[in-house]
């Protein structure tokens, strides 16, 4: 898989038809802070997590801030992420599913997007590896430690158990709920957009089993250009986009 990233307005799906996504990378954050209750943001060194708070060293000294008191953090990525998608990306699914663990365990439920995303890549690498009952409980671990936000993201998790197991209705239930909100909410910010990718991905999926192949590829092109948030999910989207326009001469409705 090769990923591709948009830098247009979501607006412009359908002037995206014919692949028309250009490769970007983000801007490096040039220190890691963490910002506590009341808005005091606080320049740190990030040593992980554990069971109570985030690990940080301050000067010459360490403490742990309890995850109540944390309201945002700001952390570039470790190597391990990049390389578990990189891996990903070339199918390596052991290299990936080991990156991607270790960015889980070590940082697990600081609100960064990268450590969400490695979390439930965790789980969608069980999934491409048939081991189902190891990413459903991902997936729950993934709600426990983002109840906020995990009710949703767990669904579209369970839903592609759904699909690896042929179950189709059963995952068009779990993800229809979260799309027809998605198309509600104009620029919806960045955690609420990786999540809309990844549904309407699954919702690709549903639909090209089901013989419905422009509806397919609207769905993929949806996540590969609208919504490219999840990177390993835009990914998989442009790749069966591709692969529905080269053998099926596709085209969106």
């Amino acid at each position: 898989m090769k990923l591709r990233r948009c830098f247009v307005p979501r607006q412009l799906l359908f002037l995206l038809a014919a692949g028309l996504i250009t490769s970007g990378a983000r801007p490096a954050l040039s220190q890691e802070t963490i910002t506590l209750r009341g808005g005091q943001t606080t320049p740190v060194r990030i040593l992980g997590v554990t069971s109570s708070g985030v690990k940080v060293q301050m000067g010459a000294a360490t403490m742990v801030e309890p995850f109540g008191n944390v309201t945002a953090v700001t952390m570039n990525p470790p190597p391990e992420f990049a390389a578990a998608v990189a891996a990903y990306e070339r199918n390596d699914l052991p290299t990936a599913l080991r990156n991607a663990q270790a960015v889980a365990q070590a940082y697990r439920g600081l609100p960064l997007d990268w450590v969400q995303q490695a979390m439930l890549m965790v789980g969608d690498i069980y999934v491409a590896m048939n081991q189902l009952p190891q990413a459903e409980q991902e997936y729950r671990d993934y709600q426990g430690a983002y109840p906020a936000a995990g009710v949703a993201d767990v669904n579209v998790g369970l839903a592609r158990i759904d699909v690896a197991r042929k179950n189709y209705d059963a995952a068009k239930a779990k993800v229809d709920p979260i799309l027809a909100e998605a198309l509600k909410v104009r620029n919806p910010p960045k955690a609420a957009a990786a999540l809309i990718g990844r549904a309407f991905l699954v919702s690709g999926q549903i639909k090209e089993q089901s013989g419905d192949l422009p509806g397919a590829l609207e769905d993929y092109l949806r996540t590969a250009a609208v919504f490219p948030e999840d990177r390993v999910a835009a990914a998989s989207a442009q790749e069966r986009a591709d692969a529905l326009r080269k053998d099926h001469g596709t085209a969106v409705p």
